[in-house]
């Protein structure tokens, strides 16, 4: 059990113990000490308990596992072990060029002041979709992808910035006049997984 579970189960023990004690004596509202103790347990904890709960969701909604549980999106987490080295996201997982647990978090959230709750409210919009919406046949971004993300880790890179092709592209690749996958493609090519070869890591660890 995670630290995060942990602490919402230690949180509502104690908010129940106490709930309970107020129930056997209701008496102890009579006195200013019991109307403390009702407080903290009618207001503060499970206000307390909410938030521990909530910071443990979200930190586990970052991670790759949770990203691939919905079904549309298991595709998505097969085309990580695409065995083609031109196939961007393949390579950047079985390189460890991003953490393998957050692969999908890393690429896909904005580098942006609240590029992280910017991601966690389109994450609620998903969810909404997938149970009381329409999941669309085809699955598309909101907006073209930014170059933002690839160059938060890759722009000052050694083999970026020595690049001649890089250093004169660098103004239109910050302004998005120009996409990084223009050059660095295909990305997840889901439609043809059934046409390409996989990698196996747990092959790959017995050689």
């Amino acid at each position: 059990m995670s630290p995060g579970l942990l602490g919402v189960v230690f949180i509502a023990t104690i908010d129940l113990a106490l709930l309970a004690t107020l129930l056997r004596r209701p008496d102890l509202m009579g006195v200013a000490g019991g109307r403390v103790l009702a407080f903290l347990t009618i207001l503060v904890l499970p206000i307390a308990a909410f938030y521990t709960g909530l910071g443990q969701h979200v930190e586990q909604s970052k991670r790759t596992e949770f990203c691939v549980s919905c079904h549309v999106m298991e595709p998505y987490g097969q085309s990580l072990l695409i065995d083609r080295p031109d196939y961007l996201p393949a390579q950047h997982f079985q390189n460890g060029r991003v953490d393998k647990d957050f692969a999908c978090f890393v690429c896909h959230t904005n580098y942006t002041m609240f590029g992280d709750i910017q991601a966690k409210m389109t994450g609620v919009k998903h969810v909404w979709v997938n149970y009381l919406g329409t999941i669309p046949d085809e699955l598309t971004l909101y907006q073209p992808y930014q170059n933002r993300e690839c160059l938060y880790c890759h722009g000052e890179a050694r083999f970026f910035v020595e690049s001649d092709l890089h250093r004169d592209m660098r103004p239109e690749l910050d302004a998005n006049e120009i996409s990084c996958l223009e050059c660095h493609a295909p990305v997840h090519d889901v439609d043809r997984l059934d046409a390409l070869d996989m990698w196996d890591p747990g092959e790959s660890l017995q050689r």
